[in-house]
């Protein structure tokens, strides 16, 4: 694969207002892009921009606008909305393109630019090397004349259309009365229709991270900081706690007790319930490298198959695509429900355990754990450049820990696509044997760097 100097695992990331999340950068995005997904046809073309509540979206929104604008494409602007709420929109407003303004699970500090396809898909390596081609190179050429220019106009129902989209995915027959919810929002784009979809579904709702200010985002709060999920639910006797990230695309939960709930449990409790109502497509799941070794075990004891893709929901999607699969995931709680969506849905991979609570009539904690995970250890060693996976060192250290772990466990070492760190995960029946070989890479790393 070519080289990329602006896309990372997940769209475009970094610090707002420090390269490439510039005001600059995001109009080189909206002509780079406008002109790919314009067609050569004289009809009008259409994107749709939605962000979460990020200060510097103020900032990349507009500039995003003037690049689609300037090529005479049409804009339709969807204000604080989910991520997966784009896509539906791109799909069902028959755009062109849909973009999202996020940085995801990151702080407020933080923006990124996420690009959706005509069919609500996020973008293949191959078409966002194509827009990395143009935005360096003379794209003010050939620009229509003043009276061709796009128009822009905001669509005031978007987040009511999301809320009955993801409404409709939980069973008409069934309904949450009776059950006391807590979700957090993470104060970001899920702040309004996550709560209010729980309540009009009939839950008793108990809120957190609904506040946003701009500056708020992911702070202490959401699924990368679950404490504030588990005071609530303690706090308010709830049934289930609900955290989402910062777009509201991945998903942490919790039983009545306070217990976590990863990724990996919960694609194996709705994995669980769609096979028993042969709604489980493809003969398995796809999750990736990172998923438990245990969940993998459990697939194949039930007569499944798991699939690890590379780490990010896109490329889950794609081995979804290729295999027929409908379900699909990361243990980061990014789950795809590709029977509704067409990226990773907080909410909606929440409906579906909600429903499996009403059904089945049993607390969270007596159906969640659905096995029994393997000793897993994951460290993040930060780096200072260069390519410290290239170093003898590194390599030696990595076929080692491969070595002491044998058949039984798994090593996997790989560069963060959205920053200068070094992503160390090792796996084994062997909690004390984990912990060393991941000590010792990680030592290793830091030598090399």
């Amino acid at each position: 694969m070519a080289k990329r100097h602006y896309f990372g695992t997940d769209g475009i990331r970094g610090r707002a207002n420090r390269h490439p999340m510039t005001a600059e950068v995001a109009l080189r995005v909206g002509l780079a892009a406008g002109r790919i997904f314009q067609s050569d046809d004289d009809r009008r073309h259409l994107v749709v921009i939605g962000k979460d509540t990020r200060l510097s979206g103020y900032m990349i929104e507009p500039a995003l606008v003037a690049g689609f604008t300037s090529l005479g494409m049409d804009v339709r602007l969807l204000g604080p909305i989910p991520t997966p709420g784009v896509a539906m929109m791109t799909r069902s407003m028959r755009a062109d393109l849909g973009v999202m303004i996020s940085a995801s699970h990151n702080g407020f500090g933080d923006n990124g630019i996420k690009l959706f396809g005509p069919d609500g898909y996020k973008l293949s390596d191959a078409l966002e090397l194509q827009i990395e081609a143009l935005m360096d190179k003379g794209l003010t050429e050939a620009l229509p004349d003043g009276d061709r220019l796009g128009r822009v106009k905001r669509i005031d129902d978007s987040q009511a259309r999301y809320i009955e989209i993801a409404k409709a995915t939980f069973p008409r027959s069934q309904s949450l009365s009776g059950l006391r919810v807590v979700v957090d929002c993470a104060n970001g784009a899920a702040y309004k229709v996550a709560p209010v979809a729980l309540f009009e579904l009939g839950a008793e709702v108990f809120s957190v991270g609904v506040a946003p200010n701009g500056l708020n985002i992911n702070a202490d709060c959401g699924s990368t900081h679950p404490k504030h999920m588990i005071e609530a639910v303690r706090t308010h006797r709830a049934d289930i706690g609900i955290a989402l990230d910062g777009d509201a695309d991945r998903v942490i939960i919790c039983d009545e007790k306070g217990q976590v709930i990863d990724g990996d449990q919960l694609m194996a409790l709705i994995a669980q319930d769609w096979a028993e109502k042969n709604r489980l497509k493809g003969g398995g799941i796809v999750a990736t490298i990172m998923s438990n070794l245990g969940l993998e075990r459990l697939m194949t004891s039930r007569g499944l198959t798991l699939e690890r893709a590379g780490v990010g929901d896109r490329y889950v999607m794609e081995r979804m695509k290729e295999g027929g699969f409908n379900l699909g995931g990361e243990q980061s709680g990014h789950i795809i429900l590709r029977d509704h969506a067409t990226t990773g849905d907080g909410l909606m991979a929440a409906l579906q355990v909600l429903a499996v609570m009403v059904e089945k009539k049993r607390p969270l904690s007596e159906l969640a754990n659905q096995f029994e995970p393997v000793p897993q250890l994951l460290e993040n060693v930060r780096h200072t450049g260069g390519k410290p996976l290239e170093k003898a060192s590194v390599k030696d250290a990595i076929k080692a820990g491969e070595s002491r772990l044998g058949s039984g466990g798994r090593v996997v070492v790989r560069a963060s696509g959205t920053e200068p760190v070094i992503r160390i995960m090792a796996e084994g029946d062997d909690a004390a044997l984990v912990r060393a070989v991941v000590g010792d890479i990680a030592e290793a790393v830091r030598s090399g760097s």
